[in-house]
């Protein structure tokens, strides 16, 4: 039996009484109104579930109650009645602001229908959806052990992003635990996958694409076809694949999307690496011998991603590929409004370059201030945080100007972030780089199990800092601490989002191509 309460406003409630009763027969509590001011006065002072409001009523009308009803009870449903299946209703419904609307005559059954429908919706939403993961967590685990191709890995971090994004809207957290279980031996398997096929992609140059690819081959050859239409290139730092997701809806509100193609970052994914390699179409150890004045070590203290607009136009200068550009780099919410103020400016160039760094901030903030900790405990929370800055960021408003003016809009990232909760201990000297992602160094002792250990870097096209440095990846959700003072640090890392090792979160990145609309 239902308990519902039902405000039903009608100038002749009085005649709908048999109505009243076959709802009351089952289990819902109806208040009967017959007009629009005594309405508001019982909305402000009592609690309801839903409001049948009748569209024609004299003094206040339906559309000026159901104006006020949603400004004092925003979240109220609200079922609009009326004789004409006029267009103005259907307005109101699409955009929001009633929940269903019904065509006068309407029988009890009519009535019955549309409540159950309401309340019933997200119980039958929640059911189907759990119904379809369980036959889609078959599938997956088969899968799993199958998986031989980057393409596969990539279709199936996908999909696990879908569900993650799907279950999380559920009141059943024992169907994500499943899933995030799933995942956690997805990363295992991913791990060994990357461990064994990473150098020969590199050797061979025979694998999926990678951030020194990326705009040879999906961004530069959109510019020469297009030499009229300006391109805004966004580059979000760490952003991660179900981030992209969860933005994206808003996004599209300006632009259609024209292709949406998953790529891998390189290693380490890192901000050094992998933006750079993007910028310079270089592999790290080619930038160092290519351009030993734009190429800073590991050891070196200078800011290490101080030249990607020299990376880029010497990039551009090597393929022999003209271009008018400018740079942006956004680290402010003072820079951010300033581009948007300008960005007209920039209408006559091909290419306008943004990078973006606040997703990035947001998860090293997240390792050293207990409020975002709190704010961003887990990738549920993490997205929703994601979502709420994005909403109201200078990132957003960029994008509807760029809409406005008619840029095309690219948007990518140079690496994700993964949720560490494995502490893994090394030991190591002074010279040993800091990330707790990888590790490179001369002296560096470690369990060989739990990391993919590279001893001669170039054979990934990495620079080695000193003679005989070496490269230690963490693998799935284990971070490196040291061994002086281990557990603390282990406890202040632990549940943070790192960058720089091996996981789908970190590598799997989006490449988005659009339209204005």
């Amino acid at each position: 039996m239902s308990s519902e309460k039902i405000l039903w406003v009608d100038d002749e409630i009085d005649l709908l009484k048999s109505h009243s009763l076959f709802l009351e027969k089952r289990g819902y509590k109806v208040v009967p109104c017959n007009n629009g001011q005594d309405a508001l006065n019982l909305i402000r002072t009592s609690s309801f579930d839903v409001v049948l409001l009748d569209e024609n009523m004299p003094g206040i009308n339906g559309i000026e109650t159901l104006n006020e009803i949603k400004s004092i009870n925003p979240n109220v449903p609200v079922i609009m009645i009326t004789k004409n299946e006029e267009e103005q209703i259907m307005e109101e419904a699409l955009g929001g602001k009633i929940s269903d609307y019904l065509i006068k005559p309407v029988n009890p059954n009519q009535i019955l229908l549309a409540l159950k429908k309401l309340f019933l919706y997200k119980d039958l939403i929640q059911e189907k959806t759990i119904n379809n993961y369980q036959q889609e967590f078959n599938k997956i685990s088969l899968e799993l052990n199958q998986l031989s191709t980057a393409k596969e890995w990539t279709d199936l971090y996908l999909k696990m992003v879908y569900w993650e994004i799907e279950l999380e809207s559920l009141d059943d957290p024992g169907m994500l635990e499943i899933l995030q279980n799933q995942i956690k031996e997805a990363n295992r398997l991913f791990a060994k996958y990357i461990s064994e096929n990473y150098g020969n992609w590199i050797k061979n140059n025979n694998g999926p694409l990678l951030s020194n690819n990326i705009l040879k081959e999906k961004l530069f050859p959109q510019l020469k076809s297009n030499h009229k239409q300006s391109t805004l290139l966004l580059i979000i730092d760490n952003l991660r694949y179900d981030q992209w997701k969860i933005i994206s809806p808003i996004i599209q509100n300006y632009y259609q999307i024209k292709e949406e193609f998953p790529y891998f970052s390189i290693l380490p994914t890192a901000t050094h690496y992998a933006r750079n390699a993007i910028f310079s179409g270089l592999m790290p150890l080619e930038m160092q011998k290519i351009h030993p004045d734009l190429w800073v070590n590991e050891d070196e203290k200078s800011g290490k991603n101080l030249n990607e607009k020299s990376f880029l136009f010497s990039h551009l200068k090597r393929i022999k590929l003209d271009l008018k550009f400018n740079y942006s780099k956004i680290t402010n919410i003072k820079a951010g409004r300033d581009l948007v103020a300008k960005i007209q400016n920039y209408q006559k160039d091909d290419l306008l370059v943004v990078v973006y760094n606040f997703v990035d901030m947001i998860s090293h903030a997240k390792t050293e201030m207990e409020i975002i900790k709190e704010l961003a405990s887990d990738n549920k929370a993490f997205r929703s945080l994601t979502l709420s800055w994005f909403k109201n960021s200078p990132l957003l408003e960029i994008i509807q100007k760029a809409s406005e003016l008619r840029f095309d809009l690219v948007i990518t990232t140079d690496h994700g972030t993964v949720n560490v909760d494995k502490a893994i201990e090394v030991i190591g000297t002074k010279e040993t780089s800091s990330n707790l992602r990888y590790k490179t160094g001369q002296s560096i002792s470690y369990n060989k199990k739990e990391v993919l250990e590279i001893i001669d870097p170039t054979e990934l096209k990495l620079p080695s800092p000193q003679i005989n440095s070496k490269f230690i990846f963490a693998k799935e959700q284990g971070y490196f601490v040291y061994q002086n003072n281990f557990n603390h640090f282990a406890n202040h890392y632990r549940n943070t989002y790192q960058h720089g090792g091996i996981s789908m979160e970190e590598m799997i990145i989006p490449f988005v191509t659009m339209s204005p609309r």
